[in-house]
């Protein structure tokens, strides 16, 4: 186990900048997801981190050695990659074996570390199958095994579920939680699939253009975003967003108004802000929750998707109606709203409904910015979480 820490890394390509000034701080022992939307810089944090790309600034500590200019064979890590990569000529034993063999390690230290490995992500029994005759599932977990025998101080994986279907990823997550606390090891998982993010790490560092937006536990990011690009990338589907301008009272949108307590007493009359709020905190009136709502929003059903456990409703605030859009569509447009309703909920295409939001989860936005003011509309402001990882230690 190890302490991974990035000091002011910049990773530039010519005149392309894929990393900019990157600041982590990752524990012994801890699970961190690096998150964001395709070509935002994680997977190259990753690789700056193993040494695959040597960073154009800024250093890279592992434990206590600086390893900024070793190769990755000296930097006491295992990576599994997104391509499992497995020798299709070797059975699975020699699979895992082979940086082993290639080290010239004893052959009873070699069984021992396969034997063990292979206890651990359950691949008792599959030894001497080669990589065809095994699952997906399976395969991958002979990639981890691979990494295991290694015993690293760290390990790095680059999405290493993507090509594996939606129930095989939901088993492995499990998988990959129960290997970390078996074997209490620090690692860094890169993924764009925020569900893998929120259910497995112990803090999520959510990038986006070569910048680290937020480093929290999953469920700061989730209720106290940073800014405005977490909030709407964490989530799904996303949070609303409307614009607005402060008044005397509150927020003044295009369809509706919003009573702010002194939360916003540091902003002044005109301010122009962004207020955030996510479906769940959207209500209909006879269903509203005993806190502090808003004023009544009249709205019109525009489309409903049966999801199982809940129902995504879209409401048009305005007159036009019939347009479908995508959730991140409505998440941005200034006359509709996105509510989740109880699955017995019954609601008819074009029917008015009357909807207030929970002004306990109203979150605050400088629009210019993009940065955090408030996550609670009622109660006095206080300072956001520092992005750069006001949880560490």
């Amino acid at each position: 186990m190890a302490r991974v820490k990035l000091d002011g890394v910049t990773k530039q390509y010519g005149d392309e900048i894929a990393v900019e000034d990157m600041n982590l701080d990752i524990r012994d022992g801890e699970f961190v997801c690096l998150v964001g939307p395709s070509g935002c810089g994680k997977s190259t944090t990753l690789e700056t981190i193993a040494g695959l790309e040597k960073p154009t600034e800024g250093t890279v500590h592992i434990g206590d050695r600086d390893v900024t200019r070793l190769p990755p064979k000296d930097r006491g890590i295992a990576m599994v990659f997104q391509n499992i990569a497995l020798f299709p000529h070797m059975n699975v034993y020699k699979n895992i074996s082979f940086g082993l063999r290639l080290r010239n390690f004893e052959q009873d230290e070699i069984d021992r570390r396969v034997e063990q490995a292979a206890d651990i992500v359950q691949l008792e029994g599959l030894l001497e199958r080669q990589p065809s005759e095994l699952s997906g599932g399976q395969q991958q977990r002979v990639a981890i095994a691979r990494a295991i025998v290694r015993d690293p101080e760290v390990f790095l994986m680059d999405e290493p579920l993507a090509n594996l279907d939606a129930k095989l990823r939901v088993h492995m997550r499990t998988e990959l939680q129960r290997l970390h606390n078996e074997l209490d090891t620090t690692i860094i998982y890169v993924t764009h699939d925020q569900a893998e993010a929120m259910t497995m790490s112990d803090r999520i560092a959510v990038i986006n253009d070569g910048h680290l937006q937020q480093i929290d536990p999953p469920l700061t990011c989730y209720n106290e975003p940073a800014n405005l690009f977490v909030a709407g990338f964490i989530g799904s589907p996303s949070m609303n967003f409307v614009e607005g301008e402060m008044t005397q009272t509150g927020i003044q949108t295009e369809h509706f108004d919003v009573a702010v307590d002194d939360a916003a007493a540091d902003l002044d009359v005109g301010d122009e802000v962004t207020m955030g709020v996510r479906p769940e905190d959207i209500y209909q009136v006879e269903n509203a929750p005993g806190v502090s709502t808003t004023d009544v929003i009249e709205a019109t059903v525009d489309v409903t998707e049966p999801m199982g456990d809940e129902i995504f409703v879209y409401l048009t605030l305005s007159e036009q109606t019939g347009e479908l859009r995508t959730s991140d569509a409505v998440a941005t447009a200034s006359d509709q709203l996105l509510m989740s309703v109880d699955p017995d909920v019954d609601l008819d295409i074009g029917e008015s409904v009357s909807v207030v939001m929970d002004r306990t989860k109203v979150h605050l936005f400088d629009t210019a910015s993009g940065n955090a003011i408030v996550h609670d509309v009622t109660a006095p402001a206080e300072s956001t979480s520092d992005p750069t990882g006001s949880t560490a230690d």
